[in-house]
């Protein structure tokens, strides 16, 4: 059809695509909704009844008056638009969510607006504006019918006086869908007059309610409300339209463009003009929407916690009984993410039919009509762990746990606070609301002669038509326009006017509106200073991203050579480098910022900058750039730009001045509405009824004689042909969007559930496409962990570089969490709390419990059960069960909420590589996993369950210390196990021992070990083994770093030969293995009762390790590098390495410690470990000093580096008596004096730690204090060298010496702190 064509050729550039009308066909009469019964369907489903049987019947329990009717869209003009095909289902849907309404004359018919949208496939909106009002029923059948159905209801429900109310149902969904069996007005809850909800045929006139919408592909709200509003006026008034209704609509659809970017349009409704206007192409995107309500409704405060979490991407639910409020907070708060836009499902307004979505185990941003009265504790959702629920009309928000806040809060909300208050509104949520702009203040229709316009209108309609002036008229033609077409007396003045030099402005009509400011209506002062709030409130936001992105640039990684190559690869591709942008940034931003850049709104962000090397930049990424440019001309970004200090919007008062002269200053209209070719007597006006309008004239639109239309078709033609050029050189269309869809996640291709077709077989196809997305998910998820894990560890290691922080890695760990709980709630059917999974591991829990119980009674009937050896020598095997993990958490006072219970099981499990053997566990119960989940649900689905676990199980891989590391002020059991050299003669001790278990977060403080538990266990050889084994508790102390194991040399055995220590935490399973290898007792060794033994991890054994998998090698040291042996240790004296070895293991010891103090502070680890540990500075040292020492036995007695150090020493304080070194250079002398001044200390401490505990006290101090390379020149002169050393000796070989000094300079530049447990004791 030609005219559709001509008019579907302009359509991308018209301002409304179409016009339809929604209501009661009176042909087909009073139907059931089938959207209702498909509800019936799924909720039967859902409870596990037969879906078939429940969605037959009538419900004649409700009101007639209170029942769901199917509502048709009535007529659509134009009958479809090449660039937006009319979708009728989704339409009538979304245009009456309810269905049809009736009332009576008893009741409140006031008409309502809202707003609607519908996100196409590819993620392109259009939007709808709904104008509800009601008509009197005239059939005669559908009046009779009514009044059957009521007196059926009365028959059912005899006792009925009142209006019943929905049945109560302890279903979750029921109370979400019982807010649809309600009206919107407050009336509604009231008794009504007349039969108080009854309705008589003979008594009552009835009314039933018909919707008017206007779709655009621009969210032009207050226009189009505007327009709606003044089509109803013209149906109620007392008199005609000027025009026959045809003729607005017709001119609405097809004569008003949209306006070009950066200018403003004015056309005509019924009465009144109407002005909209477009931000110019470096402004912040159009939204129409009033932020300002969206604020007064929420509240600052909370409005940026909403915000926050849309940012990261939760589910977000609003909550309301009014529709335009869940629309106007939808659109509010996803206009406020410039320039990242949201990825995932979006449905500001959720059909009845679509309730099953809130099962969707993705992000996503839904609005829920509320029912007045309804309490939110009665409505369950099926998942809340991750859901942040929004009740708009209570002004509250209830947010998920444990979420990091947005940078700079407080300072974000006093700016917007301020803003606020320029405009007279308060910024505490519940404030009455801005009260919605009255749609006409004027009764009295403008006279116009239509038929004979006037010379200079004709002009000005023809000049406006040919684009003369590119669509502008002067502020004198554009006077005339709107005031004097066909007003000859009028005229005459205004030339007259124009020879005295008086410019003619806009006059205010007779009987017209208030005037505001500059002749403005009051309606125009409002929508002026709503546009003007919109902008400043949003630049505010604007501003707080560009500040945190400035740079973001310069960490986008681009290395495809072309598009096609990068769509293929982009999966395994890393386009964001964000451990180095994360190491740009203020430290108070990390916690948020670590999480943002791993969200899909982010990735899409930074896909849109890669390809825009190729393609034509996204809109906002555009607009984005293009302030970041002009930031950097005024501001070259500055190493004070790291600071977190709060940076203020410098520009609010600039873009409200670019609105107001848009606004002020019209800069195109469109032609008026005027007669078109109709056939007489048709659409004859009745008063207070919608006529049927002529769809003839509606369905074609003008000819394209213009060159505004020819021009747009030309300028599409040149379009199409460069966008066909561009995909023949580059890539296919089709395959290119299949990567695209491909290569982005789940959710951009759900993020619109279909409102079309709504099929059991469809809704079980979405499901399907859930499951498929979260294995996805789950997959890239746990490869990112060991990606990012393995590159750390493999630092460590000595390779590469690190490129994760314990920020990212709590960041992935909190991500994975929110993945499990996602899963667990797909499907749920059977829920006790927040918590999805928490609720099947309670479920689980105690139907095992039962289960043990019944096995307990039936051992003590068989009789004891045979005690099985010992996994591991000395240190008893810990069961793996998931039922103790539970209580572990269930014992943590400090958790109080079923939510963070989950996590910190999941962390315990991950810390223990268990999580995938756990979770195999507990789905191993298939029948409690049937009686808690549908049919579709993840969980039950084999394969992919399987394929889970799997991807679950490659995170044994690698060590996560994510439980230890959080919970650190709860209480911990530790079992330590003292193992002595496996003779039994040494085992034994007739004192008193005792142990100090120390680790990062503190220690365990003197632990006495209680005489005679000494214990025998036998190994797989059954040779005897002999332990002592104690347990303690104490605030966990993190990872494990030093213990110190002593006694009090009491009694007739009192000397102890001891080979290790172990120490085992109970909860997490972690085993730190402490080697001793000496002697404690007076008499041997070097004499110590004390000594401080250095840690590291042990390696679980194979029974532990069991369905674990495999584990990363030792952190601690290279798998390639020699172990050192302790000098003096037992099996270390007859070790002797050579000079390059010893200058070697010096130079790892302190390059170990330069690269501590290079990390960032919370991912340091221990330092005692790189002192004291077997490949630690002491031991290098000890090995130097070593080297060429007389340790020959004298009179049986063994000579230690301690004694060289004492005898020199002695000699100089000797010396210093006898007045020798009175001549010493002035800072000598003071070394000297200090280093006599230490081990004066060390030796007077009360601590018995030997002379080999004395020298590493002494090594550390001096390290601690930067007097080491002091005291070396001092010791390399006393002449007590030449008696103690051999002359080939390291420390006699000033080379050497020298060389030592200065690599132990380079320690100089780092503050050494040292243990608790080293010093304890020593005063200096």
């Amino acid at each position: 059809m030609s005219g559709t064509n001509a008019a579907s050729g302009a359509a991308p550039c018209r301002f409304a695509h179409y016009f339809v009308i929604c209501g009661i066909d009176t042909e087909t009469g009073l139907e059931p909704d089938e959207l209702a019964a498909l509800y019936q369907w799924l909720e039967a489903d859902r409870q596990g009844r037969d879906p078939d049987t429940a969605a037959t019947g009538e419900n004649f329990e409700q009101s007639p008056l209170k029942r769901t009717f199917k509502s048709k869209v009535l007529a659509h003009y134009p009958e479809n638009v090449e660039w937006n095909p009319f979708d009728q289902d989704a339409v009538n849907m979304l245009c009456m969510p309810k269905g049809l309404s009736f009332r009576t004359q008893a009741d409140s018919r006031e008409p309502q607006f809202h707003s609607f949208l519908i996100t196409r496939e590819d993620g392109s909106r259009t939007y709808g504006f709904v104008h509800t009002f009601y008509e009197e029923v005239t059939s005669p059948q559908i009046c009779s019918a009514m009044q059957t159905l009521y007196q059926m209801h009365q028959a059912e429900n005899p006792s009925s006086a009142t209006p019943s109310s929905s049945s109560s149902s302890s279903s979750s969904m029921d109370s979400l869908a019982s807010s649809l069996d309600e009206a919107d007005s407050p009336s509604s809850s009231s008794c009504r007059s007349a039969a108080c909800g009854g309705y008589d045929a003979s008594r009552d006139t009835l009314y039933v309610s018909k919707a008017l919408c206007l779709i655009t592909p621009m969210p032009f709200m207050h226009a189009c409300r505007r327009f709606l509003s003044q089509m109803h006026r013209a149906v109620t008034a007392a008199s005609p339209p000027p025009l026959p209704l045809e003729s607005y609509v017709h001119n609405v659809l097809y004569e008003v463009p949209l306006p070009p970017p950066g200018r403003s349009l004015k056309f005509h409704g019924v009465y009144e003009p109407i002005v909209c206007q477009r931000p110019g192409p470096g402004e912040l995107p159009l939204a129409d929407f009033p932020l300002g309500q969206t604020f007064t409704l929420l509240g600052v405060e909370n409005l940026v916690q909403l915000f926050n979490c849309t940012l990261l991407e939760m589910q977000i639910l609003l909550y309301s009984q009014d529709y335009q409020r869940l629309m106007t907070v939808a659109e509010g708060i996803t206009t406020l993410l410039f320039p990242f836009q949201w990825q995932h499902v979006y449905v500001p307004i959720l059909p009845a039919s679509l309730l099953h979505f809130l099962d969707a185990p993705v992000p996503y941003l839904m609005g829920l009509q509320s029912k007045e009265g309804t309490d939110r504790s009665k409505l369950e959702l099926p998942q809340e762990a991750n859901l942040c629920f929004v009740d708009i009309d209570n002004h509250c928000i209830e947010l998920p746990e444990d979420f990091p806040q947005f940078p700079n809060k407080p300072e974000f909300i006093q700016e917007l606070s301020e803003v606020l208050l320029r405009y007279g509104l308060s910024p505490v949520g519940g404030a009455p609301p801005i009260s919605d702009p009255p749609s006409t203040t004027t009764t009295t229709p403008v006279s116009v002669s239509t038929r004979h316009p006037g010379l200079k209108g004709q002009q000005a309609l023809r000049e406006l038509e040919d684009d003369g002036r590119n669509g502008n008229l002067g502020g004198e033609q554009l006077a005339v326009l709107e005031l004097l077409q066909g007003n000859t007396t009028l005229e005459r003045l205004q030339a007259l006017a124009k020879r005295t030099g008086v410019r003619v402005e806009a006059l205010k009509r007779v009987g017209g509106e208030g005037e505001g400011q500059g002749g403005r209506t009051a309606v125009e002062e409002e929508e002026l200073r709503n546009a003007k709030l919109n902008v400043q409130l949003r630049e505010v936001f604007a501003s707080r991203f560009t500040t945190m992105f400035a740079d973001y640039e310069a960490f986008v990684i681009q290395s495809a050579p072309d598009l096609e190559s990068w769509l293929t690869n982009r999966e395994q591709m890393h386009n964001f480098d964000k451990a180095s942008f994360l190491s740009d940034q203020p430290e108070p931003y990390l916690p948020f910022l670590s999480h943002f850049i791993e969200t899909q709104m982010f990735a899409t962000f930074i896909d849109n900058k890669i390809m825009s090397q190729w393609e034509e930049k996204e809109p906002l990424l555009r607009v984005f750039d293009g302030r970041i440019d002009k930031a950097r001309l005024y501001n070259v970004r500055a190493p004070s730009l790291r600071s977190s200090n709060y940076q203020r919007c410098t520009i609010l008062k600039e873009s409200a001045q670019a609105i107001e002269q848009r606004l002020m200053k019209i800069d195109h209209t469109a032609i008026h509405p005027h007669l078109l070719d109709m056939k007489i007597g048709q659409g004859k006006y009745e008063q207070g009824f919608f006529p049927k309008l002529q769809s003839d004239v509606l369905s074609v639109g003008p000819i394209n004689n213009n060159r505004w239309s020819n021009r747009t078709a030309t300028a599409q033609r040149r379009k199409d042909r460069h966008r066909q050029q561009t995909e023949h050189l580059t890539l296919d269309n089709d395959l290119k969007e299949k990567h695209m869809q491909d290569a982005r996640s789940l959710g951009k291709n759900l993020r619109q559930p279909k409102l079309s077709d709504l099929s059991p077989a469809v809704i079980a196809q979405t499901n399907w496409k859930f499951v498929e997305g979260l294995l996805k998910e789950c997959r890239m998820k746990t490869k990112r962990m060991l990606v990012e894990k393995m590159g750390r560890e493999a630092v460590e290691l000595g390779h590469g570089e690190a490129n994760i922080t314990g920020l990212e890695e709590n960041t992935l760990i909190a991500s994975l969490c929110d993945l499990l709980e996602r899963i667990w709630s797909h499907g749920l059917q059977v829920k006790q709390g927040k918590s999805a999974l928490w609720s099947h591991l309670l479920h689980y829990q105690a139907r095992e419990e039962k289960l043990e119980q019944q096995q307990a009674e039936s051992l003590v009937s068989n009789g004891p059960e045979r005690r099985k050896s010992e996994s591991s020598i000395g240190m008893p095997s810990l069961r793996a069960s998931v039922i103790q993990d539970m209580r572990h958490i269930q014992s943590m006072g400090e958790i109080k909420t079923d939510v963070g219970r989950a996590r910190a099981w999941i962390r315990l499990s991950l810390e223990k590589k268990l999580l995938s053997q756990h979770l195999k566990q507990l789905l191993s119960r298939q029948a409690l996993t049937k009686k808690l989940y549908k049919r579709y649900a993840f969980l039950r689905c084999e394969e992919e369950k399987e394929q889970f676990l799997f991807h679950l199980l490659s995170l044994n891989t690698v060590d996560y210390f994510c439980f230890t590391s959080v919970f650190t002020t709860i209480m911990i059991p530790y079992r330590a196990v003292i193992i002595p050299i496996k003779k039994l003669s040494n085992a034994m001790t007739t004192s008193n021992p005792w142990v100090c278990v120390s680790g990062e977060l503190g220690d365990s403080g003197v632990r006495q070990i209680t005489k005679n538990i000494l214990e025998m266990t036998f190994d797989s050889a059954f040779r005897p083994h002999t332990h002592i084994d104690a347990m303690f508790k104490c605030q966990n102390l993190g990872k494990l770093t030093t213990v110190q194991l002593g006694h009090d040399n009491s009694g007739l055995l009192a000397k102890w030969l001891v080979d290790c220590v172990m120490v085992r935490n109970e909860i997490t399973g972690h085993t730190y293995k402490f080697p001793c290898g000496r002697w404690l007792g007076k008499g041997v060794d070097d004499g110590s009762l004390e000594r401080i033994l250095i840690g590291e991890l042990a390696l679980p054994n194979a029974d532990e390790d069991c369905g674990r998998g495999c584990r990363t090698p030792d952190m601690e040291h290279s798998p390639g590098q020699t172990r050192r042996i302790s000098i003096t240790s037992m099996g270390g004296r007859g070790y002797k390495p050579t000079s390059a070895q010893i200058q070697e293991a010096i130079g790892e010891a302190v390059n170990s410690i330069c690269k501590h103090f290079h990390k960032p502070e919370k991912e340091r680890g221990s330092l005692t470990i790189l002192l004291c540990g077997e490949v630690g500075l002491v031991g290098a040292l000890e090995q130097f000093f070593h080297n060429g020492f007389k340790s020959a036995r004298l009179f049986q007695k063994t000579v230690f580096v301690w004694d060289f150090v004492e005898k020199a020493v002695a000699y100089m304080e000797s010396a210093d008596q006898m007045g020798d070194m009175q001549e010493t250079a002035e800072p000598l002398g003071l070394t000297c004096v200090y280093l006599c001044r230490y081990v004066s200390a060390i030796n007077s401490s009360p601590r018995n730690i030997g002379k080999d505990g004395k020298f590493q006290l002494l090594v550390c101090l001096g390290a601690r204090d930067r007097l080491l390379i002091q005291w070396l020149p001092l010791l390399v002169e006393c002449p007590v060298i030449q008696r103690m050393y051999e002359e080939s000796a390291l420390l006699r070989d000033r080379t050497m010496v020298n060389a030592l000094i200065a690599v132990l300079q380079t320690l100089h530049d780092f503050p050494i702190t040292l243990e608790a447990s080293l010093i304890k004791g020593i005063d200096l």
